[in-house]
């Protein structure tokens, strides 16, 4: 056996949760306990009511989560709010959630990761918050139509404004919601992003200021990293692990 307080611990420590001033609702690292052992580790992009059935049904009392519970204002713990928490607690499975640290990390975040299963490189820091860099960037050699055709292989989905280079020398990665990142663009010497999910509005904004903007999916971008954290834990401490995968189009 595995006590939970050792996965934690160890969690804590490779995300570097402290370091990151997250967004308030984030709430990162143990969300809900468990009796205190862990036998099988599960890792998912969301928290809710359907991803904790799953996790349930397979076994898994350690779940790793990027959006974690408390995003909205407090709620009565009633009607559909209860169902998660009482699916938890009658399956005995904790919840632990990473969000910022898992976009930025430089080994197992998901922009580092995105990147490399494109075969990018990511060399230099984007996107910093706070002293801490979420988003990376990448040296290029291939021409615009072989990034999207490397994209559309990847995702299911691709949404692609093309408006700049046709063959980019960088390209910066911005998993989930990449509205943050377009206007820091020009400022960071690169003209190409790939993230997950973008306002209508930043389609003109492409034009004016000739860039590339390839959207992937929210859900889609932000899958490497939790399955990363989950696959080290389970060979580090010997466990089982699975992702619980679900399939939300956005």
């Amino acid at each position: 056996m595995v006590s939970l307080r050792q996965l934690t611990d160890y969690c804590d420590r490779r995300t570097r949760r402290t370091a990151f001033k997250d967004y308030p609702g984030s709430v990162n690292g143990l969300q809900v306990a468990n009796d205190g052992r862990v036998t099988k580790i599960g890792a998912a992009v969301d928290s809710g009511l359907g991803p904790f059935d799953k996790a349930v049904e397979c076994g898994v009392d350690f779940l790793i989560v990027h959006h974690g519970l408390f995003w909205d204002a407090p709620q009565a713990l009633t009607g559909r709010v209860y169902d998660r928490y009482a699916t938890l607690i009658r399956g005995n499975c904790a919840v632990y959630s990473s969000h910022l640290p898992l976009d930025a990390h430089p080994e197992i975040g998901n922009n580092v990761l995105l990147a490399r299963q494109l075969g990018f490189r990511p060399r230099r820091r984007f996107l910093v918050r706070d002293g801490e860099p979420i988003g990376w960037i990448a040296a290029s050699k291939y021409k615009r139509a072989q990034i999207r055709a490397r994209l559309e292989e990847q995702f299911d989905r691709v949404a692609a404004i093309e408006c700049g280079s046709a063959a980019p020398k960088e390209i910066a990665f911005a998993s989930g919601s990449g509205n943050g990142a377009v206007k820091e663009l020009p400022a960071a010497g690169a003209d190409t992003l790939v993230t997950g999910e973008l306002r209508e509005e930043w389609f003109n904004y492409a034009q004016e200021h000739r860039l590339n903007l390839y959207c992937c999916g929210h859900y889609a971008t932000e899958t490497f990293a939790v399955k990363a954290l989950a696959a080290e834990l389970a060979k580090k401490f010997r466990l089982p692990w699975t992702f619980i995968e679900t399939d939300n189009p956005l």
